[in-house]
């Protein structure tokens, strides 16, 4: 029975690897969407649930590095701030040409400065 209950939670972390990974996939075409955050979750499933698909996310080229600097340096590159500062501009910039409410306005502008500080207060990474 204990070995049927490991087989079913492997599967979950699997199908859950699965799901964050194709988040993240979408994410790196809409800008609006974080990729890491989604591929961190993967990465973390498979850990637990495939050895062969950790390795290949953790050594694809384009979604392995930002896994792997979080992983062993807590760091996001500098590219990645940029984007991700950026990203939030523009989409606060689109909220207010929008003329979405001011209550609404607060909040997105609160909960994007607490994202930003985040981000920016992360190491850059090691020197390559």
């Amino acid at each position: 029975m204990a070995e049927n209950g490991g087989r079913t939670m492997r599967w979950l972390w699997l199908a859950t690897g699965l799901l964050f990974l194709v988040i993240g996939v979408v994410g790196v075409f809409l800008p609006v969407l974080p990729t890491t955050p989604f591929l961190l979750i993967a990465a973390a499933a498979f850990a637990r649930s495939s050895p062969r698909l950790h390795a290949w996310l953790l050594a694809h080229p384009l979604l392995g590095p930002p896994i792997r600097d979080w992983q062993e340096h807590g760091a996001i590159s500098k590219a990645a701030k940029r984007l991700a500062i950026g990203t939030m501009a523009v989409v606060f910039l689109a909220s207010l040409w929008l003329g979405l409410p001011t209550a609404v306005l607060i909040a997105q502008a609160g909960f994007m400065a607490i994202g930003a500080a985040f981000v920016l207060s992360r190491p850059s990474g090691p020197s390559k």
